[in-house]
């Protein structure tokens, strides 16, 4: 057999390869047609997202324009305690003022009670900047230079 003998017989015969042509079409078509259905119901489900979508978006505004509507009544009634607690001050300042005088704490400021241990009283503590410190004598030798003052500890640092 010769290889011309071989290709009508691969080829198969006319009405075959028609059909067989008919067939395969068929089968593309059905698997279109799938493909159509199947995006219809895509857009389908996207246009009820869409639905959704936009009616959430028309709840949200609605609560927007409440909570405005909230905030600037918040706003005025704000304002209006504003003028009403001016005016009360204005009102009983001189009130208020007297009370306060007439329960002053009148307790000198240097007595104090240190029958506490943990309330004693301390010496007044050395803010001096360093380099004053050392013009006027303070700073102990070099072998501890994070002490300033004498070298007994009972001794409060004297004030410059």
């Amino acid at each position: 057999m010769t290889i011309t003998d071989l290709i009508p017989a691969l080829k198969g015969r006319g009405r075959r390869r028609a059909v067989d042509e008919v067939e395969r079409l068929r089968e593309n078509e059905i698997a279109l047609l799938t493909n159509l259905h199947a995006a219809g119901d895509e857009i389908a489900l996207l246009q009820q997202d869409l639905t959704d979508a936009h009616a959430r978006q028309a709840e949200a505004e609605e609560i927007i324009v409440a909570q405005l509507a909230s905030i600037e009544d918040l706003r005025a009634e704000n304002d209006e305690l504003r003028t009403e607690v001016l005016r009360f001050r204005i009102r009983f300042g001189p009130q208020l003022a007297a009370e306060a005088n007439a329960n002053a704490v009148t307790v000198p400021s240097w007595v104090r009670d240190t029958s506490d241990p943990a309330d004693q009283a301390t010496g007044p503590i050395d803010v001096s900047p360093l380099w004053a410190a050392r013009d006027a004598g303070l700073l102990g030798p070099v072998t501890n230079p994070g002490r300033t003052g004498p070298d007994d500890d009972t001794q409060p640092i004297p004030a410059i």
